[in-house]
């Protein structure tokens, strides 16, 4: 015979989890006592504030729709592109040959249209006056690039790790490769989220917020689907924080991976975003509740913080991290590197968490000024010029 609960106890269960329940009627009456609070919600590529009252939307949209990322990361990819290619190979895998020519073909074809011109066209307040700095970048990021693949094509028996490591990614002594691509990648990912920061800085500043209060939800996914369901692995958490002088409380701020997300699209349609706030604004006082609830219920017994610790940092003889080191300073390059290692290897972290901390501190710092940053593997270290004869009819 099928088990199944007898009728009386599921609906004592019911009575407190069910679609007519205590649980629910009071989150339902906390939504109601709070329908005129803002609320503000962050998705993988936007922040939206909510103001109450039937006021509509706020949008800042920090990611894919903005202005250079698509070109900056493109840049950035290059090295993880060409290390999966040797893995591919490794592996057996028959396209990784077609993969590493297409590779070359389109690092050329950006080489083509890599000009100071062009990134002063792009116009992102963060990047002024770096445009020169940053098409020397990308030009040398190119050449080198397509310089080893070519070299690799040529003699399959140097497509090993060790040669990936010590000719491309993290040469020393090397003319041919006098910045190691691995300190490309750090100055890449770093001046994509300065312009980010910047921007989202600037724009959380200008709204009438009152910090202490204020409740956010992470609803939907950021990045991988593993990856930022905690503070310290969220940047979200740290920029608002530090955007917010440190008054927002941590308990105010909820991480909801599983809650439905939207899109840009939904800001026009009016229907759909109030169905989204009514649902994100139940989440929010549900969590919320529980927090009351609790206290009142276990008075007198030690009490749950967030706790906002201190990262750790690498020492000559630091061989394995449990938690994502600090970075120091631009020139710390070893930390810098290992934080690009970290978002790789722990399916936990946002691949923008390589930099985020670094730039939004740096940020905070200077009144949100982006020339005063100092970007690792970027500020202190000089690309190979372009040949301006060459590039000037680009």
């Amino acid at each position: 015979m099928a088990y199944a609960p007898h009728a009386s106890f599921r609906g004592l269960y019911e009575a407190y989890t069910g679609p007519d329940s205590t649980g629910l009627h009071l989150t339902e009456h906390m939504v109601r006592l709070t329908a005129a609070e803002p609320i503000m919600v962050s998705t993988g590529s936007d922040f939206v504030i909510f103001p109450g009252g039937g006021q509509p939307a706020i949008v800042e949209s920090f990611r894919l729709s903005t202005r250079g990322f698509i070109e900056m990361t493109a840049v950035s990819h290059l090295g993880p592109a060409v290390a999966w290619i040797f893995r591919m190979r490794e592996l057996g895998d028959p396209a990784w040959r077609r993969d590493a020519e297409r590779l070359i073909v389109r690092t050329n074809e950006v080489r083509s249209v890599n000009s100071e011109a062009y990134w002063r066209g792009i116009a992102v307040e963060a990047w002024r006056g770096n445009e020169a700095a940053i098409a020397d970048l990308v030009d040398y990021s190119c050449e080198v690039t397509t310089a080893f693949l070519k070299t690799c094509l040529a003699d399959e028996a140097r497509m090993t790790p060790d040669y990936l490591r010590q000719a491309y990614l993290d040469p020393a002594g090397n003319t041919d490769v006098p910045v190691p691509i691995n300190d490309m990648m750090v100055a890449t990912f770093a001046l994509a989220y300065l312009d980010i920061a910047h921007r989202t800085i600037r724009w959380l500043r200008t709204q009438k917020l009152d910090w202490g209060k204020l409740m956010v939800l992470i609803a939907g996914r950021s990045g991988r689907p593993t990856a930022g369901l905690t503070w310290a692995t969220n940047n979200s958490c740290h920029l608002l924080w530090k955007a917010s002088g440190e008054r927002l409380p941590p308990e105010n701020l909820c991480i909801s991976p599983h809650t439905a997300s939207f899109t840009l699209a939904d800001m026009d349609d009016r229907a759909k975003l109030a169905e989204l706030e009514a649902q994100f604004r139940g989440v929010l006082q549900h969590l919320r509740a529980n927090i009351d609830v609790a206290r009142q219920m276990f008075a007198g017994y030690p009490s749950f913080t967030k706790s906002i610790e201190e990262p750790p940092v690498i020492r000559p003889d630091t061989t394995t991290l449990h938690a994502m080191p600090r970075l120091r300073s631009p020139d710390d390059r070893v930390t810098a590197i290992t934080r690009l290692r970290f978002v790789m290897e722990d399916p936990a972290q946002l691949l923008s968490n390589s930099v985020a901390h670094y730039i939004i501190d740096q940020l905070c710092d200077h009144d949100n000024d982006p020339s005063q940053v100092l970007i690792p593997g970027f500020t202190n270290v000089t690309y190979p010029s372009r040949d301006r004869a060459a590039v000037s009819g680009r």
